[in-house]
């Protein structure tokens, strides 16, 4: 969730702040994205550090393909949300046709790494392009948009410790936080007339940034988000 609200706020604050520009921008962070995933494809075993930088620069990378389909070529949201929701589905559906799992334990191959690397690219330009439908669609201002995926999540934990499984609980809660983390980048970022914090895109960047980093210190330091001794094969 932090990291999509990073990659809602950092690729607003370079595009539009910095004036890179939508097309500057996303190929910056898309060449940016590729140099660590081929570091990240290199490591035997998890790595936090590298690990969390790549999900950071996906999630910015996502954020702005969304973008492109609706500000740099008039695609409505509607068919962007269901677009990405259509190859989140293929996705699934071709991942575990070929491995009969979709569980993150047992991503142990590269097969396996790739798909859930694509995975987490689409749910992250899902999670844009639905987090700002649902604002568009209700009308809601920032602050309320934050509750709709927020109450869902709060509904699949319940559901999963009523005995819902394991791997479908995850995946719906995965997918849940981004457009939880869109709207919330949105609110914080947002001026007051406009119903937000008013943090801007750049102090929103650099709260969540800051978090992130403190988090990835703690599990780098503690191990505690270590399941298993795997390592890829």
């Amino acid at each position: 969730m932090l990291c999509t609200t990073v990659g809602e706020s950092l690729a607003d604050y370079v595009n539009s702040t910095l004036g890179f520009g939508l097309t500057n921008t996303t190929l910056l962070f898309a060449a940016a994205l590729i140099v660590v995933l081929l570091a990240q494809f290199r490591l035997d075993s998890y790595v936090p550090a590298v690990y969390w930088l790549a999900v950071v620069l996906i999630s910015v990378v996502g954020t702005l393909l969304t973008d492109q389909l609706t500000d740099g070529q008039g695609v409505p949201l509607w068919i962007s949300t269901t677009v990405f929701s259509v190859l989140l589905a293929i996705t699934f559906g071709v991942w575990y046709a070929r491995e009969r799992t979709l569980s993150i334990h047992s991503i142990v191959t590269p097969a396996r790494e790739g798909f859930y690397w694509l995975t987490v690219l689409v749910t992250f330009a899902l999670g844009t392009a639905a987090g700002d439908w649902t604002l568009e669609l209700t009308g809601w201002g920032p602050g309320p948009s934050v509750l709709l995926p927020l109450g869902l999540i709060a509904a699949v934990f319940v559901s999963w410790r009523l005995g819902a499984g394991a791997v479908l609980s995850f995946w719906l809660a995965y997918v849940l936080t981004r457009p939880l983390g869109a709207n919330l980048g949105d609110y914080l970022g947002s001026s007051h007339p406009d119903g937000g914090l008013g943090l801007g895109t750049l102090g929103t960047s650099l709260l969540f940034l800051g978090a992130i980093l403190g988090v990835v210190t703690l599990l780098s330091r503690t191990g505690i988000d270590r399941t298993d001794g795997a390592v890829r094969r």
